[in-house]
């Protein structure tokens, strides 16, 4: 039961998009996800993910872009960090965050950025234990599309 962490590529986008619809069901959004294997491909400049695999099948993901903070400079944002429920304990989500993280040393990265649901303990406590610092104060502020026509429409 080897673990292999490693770079994602175009050829796992099926599998990555079924993970992602399964994270999406245990965030309790199952109709949130607008994406698709197709979207992916058209917009491959902007999607990084490492995969971890097991015996040569994707049990978890976790995916990143580039982003710069204004107080710190270019940071490292992760999106999602994903492993299949029935293998968390066994130190697959902790590979892959290692892995992220040492993507953001090697580019000089002074901050990784991500977001964990407040309902969600167990991920909340394998952030804590990695000795991440979880902020209470700031709250996501988003538009989605119909957001941003909306306000384009009305504004000014």
């Amino acid at each position: 039961m080897e673990i292999t962490i490693r770079k994602g590529g175009e050829r796992d986008f099926p599998v990555i998009m079924a993970l992602i619809k399964d994270l999406a069901s245990f965030e309790k959004a199952p109709n949130a996800v607008k994406n698709s294997v197709q979207k992916m491909k058209k917009e491959r400049a902007y999607l990084n993910f490492f995969v971890a695999e097991q015996d040569g099948e994707i049990v978890g993901y976790a995916t990143y872009f580039f982003a710069y903070y204004t107080w710190v400079g270019k940071s490292l944002y992760m999106d999602d960090l994903y492993v299949k429920p029935e293998l968390r304990g066994r130190k697959i989500g902790s590979r892959l965050l290692k892995r992220v993280l040492e993507l953001a040393k090697k580019e000089n990265c002074k901050l990784i950025r991500w977001q964990v649901l407040d309902w969600n303990t167990n991920a909340i406590k394998f952030y804590k234990k990695q000795g991440a610092r979880i902020s209470r104060k700031w709250l996501n502020c988003d538009f989605n599309e119909k957001g941003i026509d909306r306000f384009l429409r009305h504004s000014f």
